[in-house]
């Protein structure tokens, strides 16, 4: 209101209002009443805002001569306090006390639950403007039920479009155990199967989450829908900080409907600060319906939004909105009762044509209520809510506010509208980290490049030495050929150095670190860095690299050729023909070939070695051993069996080198498959490199870090009681008859959680 579109609003307002109550003369118009609970206190006090808003619209309806001329509506109130109990005493007055209500407009679910039950005995329409309970969308249970506020489930169609948006597929839940939370839920693994989406995990809590935020972590919760109330809210998310369950790997869906601040209220039920409150929901996504119209439009009420509040800001005296039960909910009263005009006043002419009225209405009539059912189920008309159309269980439809949580403060990132299946979306969201969840292959942290980057190298210097493998004599020169022949076993070397050798590496320093006795696995577990993973591959690389270097100083390669029988050609030219084949050689050829492929070869034995020995290990610090194993299997077998194979055929040369290089296309393509291909899977489906299933140390015993650390606890609390009993001993000495020959020992406590 600080400009001056918001002065003219208010004037404008002000205006409305002294209009409205402005006396005019009723003489002759019948009066229509509306039996309404407003709850002006208890769990939802939305009757202080929702009250005065149903009382203007009535005001102005009223004042119209185009809306039910010859009637004048009027409203008998009651405050329910939200409370069911309550509820009954009151609707009983409300049906048993003159005059007749031709409507019930109910607010709250459980005391809508109760009316809406027990109006059908009546022949009454229920119209509620705070009701979000899915059960009531029961036709068969509430037969005569509608709603200007949208169910709960509303919420679920915007779920479901966002998670297919982002193209996830698995998700999780967590829910407060209340009927409105649990048909909700219901509902939405509904939708969800239906769109092939997987609920992997389903928690539930009544006061405490704990329990049930520790099994998201245990389960791997990445994506979760969170369904509980505000207070409950804070108590998850004290939890989600202790577990560390959010930030970049995690997105939370929540209800847009609690307060904007409610993460920073204090809470006692809660051991959590502000700031752990605040780093734990940073980047959180809610849905909340839209309950007032965005857009700049006069309605049937001839009032745009803004001006409606203008005005209901004057009706409430200045009260602070954030203080006033319903604010937010003050819209959808408000066009609650113009959906009840326009409604009667559609039903005029067909009773007329029957030669009804509506002040004839009883609670024996059941044509007039029928007629009042059709005219509401098929309203359609632009209200200070937005647009107003109710679906066939009777709900409110309307489109769906998506926010996130960016940097404290909640910024509008889309709308979504459920019954026209459209997104507008703004494309400012933005993820914790920079993540981009649509494309994260893109933003690799630069260490999984440096880790990956000896294993992919060396596969490519494998697979480049397959051209330098089948070029001969005639596509080079002659003096060429010797320096093909040194590329051929320098990249065969290196490559075969490089890219099992880091293979080589990992399952070595598992086996070394967690294949060893138990006294020694806390002691070896501090010293695993990743320099040395390096330094050991730059060891086996070094060896190779001095190997060859001495090899090609001492004695070169060079070309030899192995001459065949001669063999006369089919025409009868007189002449012979001299079959030759050109080989990469040199003097010790054999010798060379013995030292370099018994070298390989015991490195070779010994990763199968160490693959089988480290099969059960599993490990946070190197995770993906178990396919650098299948790994080593692949390349093990291909060479133990190429090598051999190569050297018989040596003589057919097509032969030769069909084998070798298909041994060296396999071998590095099914490792580069089996190491990479699981793991851009889970970057592309969870967001992640590496799994955090794997995190537990599991050996043979099957200790995870959870039974590590009961097991260091239980062995302070043992010294700790060594002590007492030692400082205890002598007392208890000479507490003892000195004839009596006590003879005390240590207790032995017991080393593992699980022995």
């Amino acid at each position: 209101l600080q400009t001056p579109r918001g002065h003219a609003a208010l004037l404008r307002a002000s205006l409305i209002v002294l209009l409205l109550l402005w006396p005019r003369p009723s003489a002759g118009k019948k009066k229509l009443y509306i039996g309404a609970l407003f709850p002006m206190s208890g769990g939802w006090p939305g009757g202080q805002a929702c009250m005065p808003s149903a009382q203007m619209a009535l005001d102005l309806v009223n004042n119209r001569s185009d809306i039910l001329p010859d009637y004048e509506l009027e409203l008998i109130h009651y405050d329910s306090m939200c409370d069911p109990g309550e509820a009954t005493k009151l609707l009983y007055d409300l049906l048993y006390t003159e005059p007749i209500k031709i409507v019930l407009m109910p607010g709250c679910s459980g005391v809508s639950t109760l009316v809406a039950e027990a109006a059908r005995m009546w022949n009454l329409i229920v119209l509620s403007y705070g009701s979000s309970s899915p059960a009531l969308s029961n036709r068969q249970r509430f037969p005569t039920f509608f709603r200007t506020h949208p169910s709960a489930t509303l919420h679920n169609p915007t779920r479901v479009k966002l998670f297919k948006k982002w193209k996830w597929t698995r998700i999780a839940t967590i829910q407060q155990t209340t009927e409105v939370f649990t048909s909700t839920l219901d509902d939405l693994e509904q939708r969800v199967k239906e769109a092939g989406i997987e609920i992997s995990v389903r928690q539930s809590f009544l006061t405490d989450p704990a329990v049930a935020v520790k099994n998201l972590k245990r389960q791997d919760a990445r994506i979760i829908v969170g369904l509980f109330y505000e207070t409950e809210a804070r108590k998850v998310f004290c939890e989600v900080f202790k577990e560390k369950l959010y930030g970049k790997k995690h997105v939370w869906f929540l209800i847009g409907w609690y307060a904007d601040n409610w993460f920073k209220i204090k809470d006692p039920a809660i051991n959590c600060t502000v700031e752990n409150m605040t780093e734990a929901v940073e980047g959180h996504v809610t849905t909340e319906i839209v309950m007032l119209n965005p857009e700049t439009v006069r309605g049937v009420s001839n009032m745009t939004s803004q001006e409606f509040l203008a005005a209901l800001m004057s009706r409430l005296g200045g009260k602070n909105p954030e203080e006033t039960g319903g604010f937010q909910e003050a819209p959808l009263a408000y066009d609650a009762v113009w959906a009840l005009a326009l409604a009667l006043n559609k039903t005029v002419a067909p009773l007329k044509a029957k030669g009804r009225r509506l002040e004839d209405f009883n609670y024996n009539n059941h044509d007039i209520t029928s007629e009042i059912y059709r005219a509401l189920n098929t309203s359609s008309f632009e209200g200070v809510s937005g647009q107003v159309v109710f679906d066939a269980q009777g709900s409110r439809m309307a489109m769906t506010l998506i926010e996130q949580l960016q940097g404290g403060s909640y910024k509008k990132i889309g709308y979504y509208d459920s019954s026209q299946g459209n997104l507008s979306w703004f494309g400012n969201d933005v993820w914790i980290g920079k993540m981009d969840f649509m494309a994260p292959i893109a933003q690799l942290p630069v260490s999984v490049f440096v880790s990956c980057l000896p294993l992919t190298v060396g596969c490519m210097m494998a697979l480049a030495a397959v051209f330098p493998l089948g070029i001969d004599g005639h596509h080079i020169q002659k003096s060429q050929f010797p320096v093909v022949c040194q590329f051929r076993l320098w990249l065969l070397g290196l490559g075969f150095s490089l890219a099992y050798g880091s293979m080589f590496t990992k399952i070595w320093w598992v086996h070394t670190l967690f294949t060893k006795k138990d006294e020694k696995k806390e002691k070896k577990k501090q010293h695993l860095e990743p320099w040395k993973l390096y330094a050991t591959v730059g060891v086996l690389l070094a060896i190779d690299f001095l190997s060859l270097m001495i090899w090609q100083i001492v004695d070169p390669l060079h070309i030899t050729k192995e001459k065949f029988t001669k063999e006369a050609p089919k025409e009868d030219l007189d002449v012979l023909i001299q079959p030759l084949l050109e080989h990469c050689s040199s003097k010790k050829m054999n010798t060379w070939l013995g030292v370099v492929y018994g070298y390989k070869g015991l490195l070779l034995l010994l990763g199968i070695f160490l693959a089988y020995e480290t099969k059960s290990v599993s490990t946070e610090k190197i995770n993906d051993h178990r396919a650098v194993g299948m790994a080593i299997y692949n390349v093990a077998v291909l060479c133990l069996i190429t090598a051999p194979v190569t050297m018989i055929l040596s003589s057919q040369q097509d032969a030769s080198f069909a084998f070798a290089s298909l041994a060296i296309v396999f071998s590095a393509y099914i490792t580069l498959v089996v190491l990479f291909v699981p793991k851009m899977r889970r970057l592309i489906t969870r967001g992640e490199w590496q799994s955090e299933q794997q995190d537990t140390l599991k050996t043979g015993s099957s200790t995870n870090n959870n039974d590590e650390e009961k097991s260091r606890q239980l062995e302070r609390e043992n010294r700790e009681l060594q002590k007492i009993i030692q400082e205890l001993r002598p007392s208890l000495k000479r507490s003892l008859s000195c004839r009596d020959s006590i003879r005390m020992e240590t207790p032995v406590f017991l080393e593992k959680p699980d022995s």
